[in-house]
């Protein structure tokens, strides 16, 4: 399936993004959100030979979606230049541009809109921003708090290292440390050295700038100021996302079309993992669920 580039400005910034689109009319538009650590296509366009529908893009774009993802400042293909450490909020930023192009581009009036890890602090802090943009909101390895997070409480005895650069190196044994901090063989090697050199024919840093806010600013995002419908996905080995803590969060979203889906056998990096496809099945099933015709007192 043959993918689209597409650029956009936010102000002097040039932001990259790209496509992937069904082969008939869309019905629905996805903007993927990526985390911490790597670029988008890396994330949601990854190819690994032997393993089908390694992108989620092309699976989703073939089932009917017009799918888009974005390169965050600081990151991938887009403008690195400006000195600062590109943090949740400035990602939020990126997304009110985004999505505003793909809005343009796409002929839809709303977006479904999925972020995993930082990503999905982006993609929640963004939907607060701007809910009219917002048709559905996906939040995978999310942190509310960061309160039971022991990925979290490990990287903050590296937090005064990360406060003190814009940038962090990475390599293959970083992106390899991904899958065996929370429970090894959640994923297999073929696929995580395709992530990792996907990831590294990109970028050989990353901006400091989530791990410093998920390290010391959290909360950074109100659940009640978030009126879409949200569904919080979490793996079960996940080290990031702290099962109370995302409990809470979810209690406090106001839209009572909501979900709470715990992955079985999955850690951190969903779409990666040996049970990549029921991360597809329940975002999907999210992603197409019917508008409720009946709902009660409620407008």
């Amino acid at each position: 399936m043959t993918g689209k580039e597409h650029w956009t400005r936010k102000g002097d910034v040039r932001l990259f993004l790209w496509q992937k689109s069904p082969a008939a009319a869309a019905r629905g538009t996805i903007l993927f959100v990526h985390g911490s650590s790597m670029a988008s296509q890396p994330t949601f366009d990854l190819q690994v030979p032997g393993r089908p529908d390694s992108s989620a893009m092309e699976w989703f774009a073939a089932r009917g979606f017009d799918t888009w993802c974005l390169d965050n400042e600081g990151y991938g293909r887009s403008d690195k230049s400006r000195p600062i450490n590109c943090d949740i909020s400035n990602g939020a930023d990126d997304l009110d541009v985004a999505s505003q192009y793909v809005l343009k581009n796409s002929g839809q009036k709303k977006l479904l809109v999925y972020g995993i890890s930082s990503g999905a602090l982006k993609a929640a802090l963004f939907t607060q921003r701007h809910p009219e943009r917002v048709a559905r909101l996906a939040l995978d390895a999310f942190v509310w708090t960061g309160e039971g997070s022991p990925t979290l409480a490990e990287r903050r005895k590296r937090l005064p290292e990360f406060q003190s650069k814009n940038r962090r190196p990475i390599d293959r044994a970083f992106v390899r440390s991904i899958f065996q901090r929370d429970h090894p063989g959640t994923a297999d090697d073929a696929t995580i050295e395709a992530f990792a050199t996907a990831i590294l024919a990109l970028d050989d840093s990353v901006p400091t700038g989530t791990y410093v806010d998920m390290c010391s600013k959290l909360p950074l995002v109100d659940p009640a100021k978030i009126p879409v419908p949200a569904i919080v996905m979490r793996g079960e080995y996940d080290g990031i996302a702290g099962f109370d803590d995302l409990v809470e969060f979810f209690k406090r979203l106001p839209n009572p079309d909501k979900q709470f889906a715990v992955m079985a056998g999955i850690s951190h990096a969903s779409f990666q993992q040996k049970n990549y496809r029921t991360v597809y099945h329940i975002l999907h099933a999210f992603f197409t669920q019917p508008e409720a015709v009946y709902r009660g007192g409620h407008a």
